[in-house]
């Protein structure tokens, strides 16, 4: 299938590494002309050049700090200037879903603040900088990384974050959908990145068992029965950022291998 990216201008938050960079990787292959956007530039520098090589396409990188709205507001306008514009927006710069999420006693005022700034108010800054350009052109994609804490209970914070980013999500769907714009949210699981094995590696020293006996109990609780792979994930969100979704808007698509036991409807 032809997804329709060729010549379509992309900026992927978080892109520099994990599902960003995949992310990132898979619309440049399909043809988009590829912004990355991250706070460190010697990384995204790099990640820009190799990916760029890899696509024959325009790759560029412009830091960002998502919790300021100067910094978004400047490398929105720097991307539309390197690249001629703006077509679709891929939200996924946040910190990881820990493993071992702090308990009620541990959570700190701060604790929350730091990570909704980020997740939720990040994600919405770029959406509000970036959804004029889209509407200019009559047409948009819009597609925020969220996660599987959104339904289900155990990380008192990433539950919170990521249900306020499907909510925001709905939201820009309304809004924006007689604009052109479609706006989804992607749930990925446990995800195979760069930095999983040193993830599973602390959770298992945490609770004095291997790493292979963890992944074995991830393993599972999946309907494929593995980890998906943060390309796969990718796969994904290419098709949510083409013409070809233009039937889902406002919805949400979970891309972690099925979890076990449970119906959404």
């Amino acid at each position: 299938m032809d997804l329709q990216l060729s010549g379509k201008r992309a900026l992927v938050t978080g892109g520099s590494r994990g599902i960003g960079r995949a992310i990132a990787r898979q619309l440049a292959l399909e043809g988009a002309d590829v912004a990355l956007a991250a706070r460190t530039a010697a990384t995204l520098e790099r990640a820009a050049a190799e990916l760029s090589a890899e696509a024959g396409r325009a790759v560029v990188s412009v830091t960002v700090d998502t919790r300021e709205d100067a910094s978004v507001s400047a490398a929105v306008a720097k991307v539309v200037e390197l690249l001629g514009g703006l077509d679709i927006l891929v939200n996924a710069a946040a910190e990881p879903a820990l493993m071992l999420p702090p308990k009620l006693s541990e959570i700190t005022n701060q604790n929350f603040w730091d990570e909704v700034d980020v997740k939720v108010l990040g994600y919405l800054r770029m959406a509000r900088e970036s959804a004029p350009h889209m509407a200019a052109n009559g047409w948009g994609r819009i597609i925020n990384i969220s996660g599987l804490n959104a339904r289900q209970s155990g990380s008192i914070i990433g539950s919170i974050r990521n249900v306020s980013v499907s909510a925001l999500t709905k939201n820009l769907a309304d809004e924006l959908g007689p604009k052109g714009i479609n706006v989804t949210v992607v749930h990925p699981g446990l995800t195979r990145t760069e930095g999983l094995r040193t993830t599973i590696a602390r959770r298992a020293a945490a609770i004095g068992v291997t790493p292979e006996e963890i992944e074995q109990q991830v393993n599972a609780t999946i309907s494929i029965g593995r980890i998906v792979d943060a390309a796969e994930v990718a796969d994904v969100v290419a098709f949510l950022a083409s013409p070809r979704s233009v039937a889902i808007n406002g919805d949400a698509i979970v891309a972690g291998g099925g979890a076990r036991g449970h119906i959404h409807y």
